[in-house]
């Protein structure tokens, strides 16, 4: 979709390992064999073999090649986000009818073991953890907690704010501050946060600098005066990103 050749950027392919362990709930990127792995899941009964999992892992591989956002405070909030951007970008283009493409993250692999997702994207505070908006302490909190921020960011500038349904799925996402947000749709907010990450972001970004990268990627692809970068400033006020 962006232009990229393989993860790396190098053409080159990533080997994927299956059946890891033994009842392993997980599944991870390796840089150091530039490998993917997927446990079996509880019981060796739910693989985490799903699209989303895949896209959100092997993402971490394109992050580590591109802005590489160290995995702690803001930075690594802004690392986990990008994964689950894609993910739900790749989940989307898949256009797989037995998995929709949705904005949660995770529903297919029940680790919850009652058939919620991981993640909610819409309104990130739904799983108990996730932060909707920024806050000063948003760098303490557990980097999967603080991508809901950028999830969030990303939500809304795609869809917009208020309630929709997607695929059967229904949605309803706030604002920090009550404000409207209208979206520019998915294929244009992907886009440009894939120019911000291979752009614009660095090893140290924080939220206000994602901000002003994708703002910058924004203006790169569709001018200064686009609709699209008006929106894009629009989205980050609405999780408090000013």
């Amino acid at each position: 979709m962006h232009g990229r050749s393989g993860i790396n950027g190098d053409g080159k392919g990533a080997t994927s390992r299956v059946h890891y362990g033994n009842g392993y709930v997980n599944a991870f990127w390796d840089d150091s064999c530039f490998c993917m792995t997927y446990g079996d899941g509880e019981g060796n009964k739910k693989p985490l073999t799903s699209i989303d999992v895949a896209a959100h892992e092997m993402t971490h591989g394109v992050t580590s090649a591109t802005g590489n956002m160290e995995y702690s405070g803001e930075s690594g909030g802004l690392n986990e986000a990008t994964s689950d951007i894609f993910a739900a970008a790749v989940e989307f283009n898949a256009k797989n009818t037995e998995d929709v493409g949705d904005y949660l993250v995770g529903e297919k692999i029940d680790i919850n073991g009652d058939g919620t997702p991981l993640r909610y994207m819409d309104k990130p505070s739904k799983d108990g953890q996730s932060l909707d908006k920024w806050t000063a302490d948003a760098g303490n909190v557990d980097v999967h907690y603080s991508s809901g921020i950028a999830n969030h960011f990303f939500y809304l500038l795609s869809e917009g704010s208020g309630k929709k349904e997607i695929n059967g799925v229904k949605y309803d996402s706030p604002t920090a501050d009550g404000s409207k947000v209208e979206g520019i749709g998915r294929d244009k907010a992907e886009k440009i946060w894939f120019k911000a990450l291979t752009t614009y972001f660095t090893s140290t970004t924080d939220y206000k600098a994602a901000r002003k990268g994708t703002l910058s990627a924004a203006k790169d692809l569709y001018g200064a005066n686009s609709t699209e970068y008006k929106r894009v400033a629009a989205a980050w006020t609405g999780v408090n990103v000013k």
